[in-house]
């Protein structure tokens, strides 16, 4: 019984010689080197959003191109460019003309910008047949002011005085710094009556008020004109500048009309 329960000889031979093969093969096998696949010729989809690999190992991705801009892109891009380019030229240029036209430490036009300005109001003047008045005015004991008090506190009451003009000032009225503490106050379409009475009224409000962030009170003396059709700008100025003299002798602090 045991013997016929066991396997035939034939069948263990056969048994043997196929795990023997097996293990044969893969030995062989792994001593074999092993072969890349051809992945170029591999029957990847072609549709769809996957990556290809080629033959050099490196990935395509199919749903990627490389789309040239058509001209008329280009053209605008170039356009583009250009335009933003003149834009910052233009505000360069914008701001290289307010600096030549305004005083670096106060912020008032300077001579070149009030000779400027004032061609621009004498021609509306005539245009319109209005009167143009023209004050000057100068800061009292300035040189002493200075001198006491140092030249950085002499260029904060010119700065003060800036900043409290054109508070009350209208918009139509021009502002411009002369030379060192004297300032040309153009008022269009005022009479000169109205314009004494507009500079005495400031200031009244300017000497009764110290500058910010000290108790010093600052005053000035004012000669107010109306330009005449036959003078010139000079001589419109050099009467201004002798009422301002007249108020300086009057004791300062005051207007005077020329």
């Amino acid at each position: 019984m045991a013997d016929a329960q066991r396997p035939p000889d034939g069948g263990n031979k056969m048994f043997k010689h196929n795990q023997l093969s097996l293990l044969q093969s893969s030995r062989h096998t792994s001593r074999r080197p092993q072969r890349l696949p051809d992945l170029a010729n591999m029957p990847f989809p072609l549709h769809g959003h996957g990556a290809l690999p080629t033959a050099t190992g490196r990935v395509h991705h199919p749903h990627i191109r490389r789309i040239k801009p058509p001209a008329a892109a280009k053209s605008a891009l170039e356009l583009l460019v250009a335009e933003t380019r003149i834009a910052e030229l233009e505000s360069a240029l914008s701001e290289a003309l307010q600096a030549a036209f305004t005083d670096a430490l106060t912020g008032a036009l300077n001579r070149r910008g009030f000779d400027e300005a004032y061609q621009r109001e004498l021609a509306r003047s005539r245009r319109n047949g209005s009167q143009l008045a023209i004050a000057l005015i100068d800061v009292d004991d300035f040189k002493r002011l200075n001198d006491t008090l140092g030249h950085q506190m002499g260029d904060e009451a010119l700065v003060h005085l800036v900043k409290s003009l054109r508070a009350a000032l209208r918009p139509s009225d021009i502002l411009c710094r002369f030379g060192g503490e004297e300032f040309v106050l153009l008022l269009p379409e005022t009479a000169l009556d109205e314009a004494v009475a507009a500079i005495s009224r400031f200031q009244r409000q300017f000497a009764a008020n110290t500058m910010p962030g000290c108790e010093l009170s600052v005053t000035f003396s004012a000669g107010v004109v109306a330009k005449q059709i036959s003078e010139s700008v000079e001589d419109t100025i050099l009467r201004a500048d002798a009422a301002t003299y007249a108020a300086k002798r009057a004791g300062k602090n005051c207007v005077v009309s020329g």
